[in-house]
């Protein structure tokens, strides 16, 4: 009885993807970089696009100021 509510969004949740093949075809999902937060999330991607790969990802460069371009204004 307490799996239930997850067996019912997992045989709904296949049915939409299901779905969303049937009318877009087969999709490619990838790993997305959001360097206004600095978080990565899964996503749906374009063909021609890669994914994010965490290996080229150098955490020391988002948070320098000086890299992403931005001036020390006193804040």
């Amino acid at each position: 009885m307490m799996l239930a509510p997850f067996a019912l969004l997992f045989i709904y949740l296949g049915f939409r993807e299901y779905q969303r093949y049937r009318s877009e075809g087969r999709a490619k999902y990838g790993l997305v970089y959001d360097e206004e937060t600095g978080t990565t999330h899964v996503t749906g991607i374009a063909e021609d696009d890669d994914g994010y790969d965490p290996n080229e990802f150098d955490p020391g460069d988002y948070n320098d100021r000086e890299a992403r371009g931005e001036t020390n204004d006193g804040r």
